[in-house]
């Protein structure tokens, strides 16, 4: 069944992520976003303890948020595309992958405290 939460931007105000769904075991981290034809609005996947992804044999492009253990955003990529690899986001602990756009939608930027939310 998995876990999921919700993201928003406390220092803005924002939603980042309605539900979330998060990658805790080895198997939900490999596979990650690879199985879905795509990411609709709204939702997301949070990858525990990774200061690094890639994108290979992925379909489409996603925006990335990279935060600390405090929830702090410490990078942020907007449209990374299929095949890239983002090598390392100093100071991270968690990655959130989101649909393009939802960066600029919620205004989300280094710095910003972000708040997670466990769902039913």
């Amino acid at each position: 069944m998995g876990r999921y939460v919700r993201v928003h931007n406390l220092t803005r105000g924002t939603s980042v992520a309605e539900r979330c769904r998060v990658a805790a075991s080895m198997c939900d981290r490999a596979v990650g976003l690879l199985a879905t034809p795509n990411l609709p609005s709204g939702q997301g996947l949070l990858i525990e303890r990774t200061q690094s992804i890639h994108m290979f044999f992925m379909r489409y492009p996603i925006d990335v948020v990279f935060a600390d253990r405090d929830a702090r955003v410490t990078r942020t990529v907007a449209g990374l595309r299929p095949w890239s690899v983002v090598w390392w986001a100093p100071g991270a602990r968690d990655c959130i992958e989101l649909p393009v756009g939802a960066l600029l939608a919620s205004g989300t930027a280094v710095g910003d405290e972000l708040g997670i939310d466990e769902l039913a």
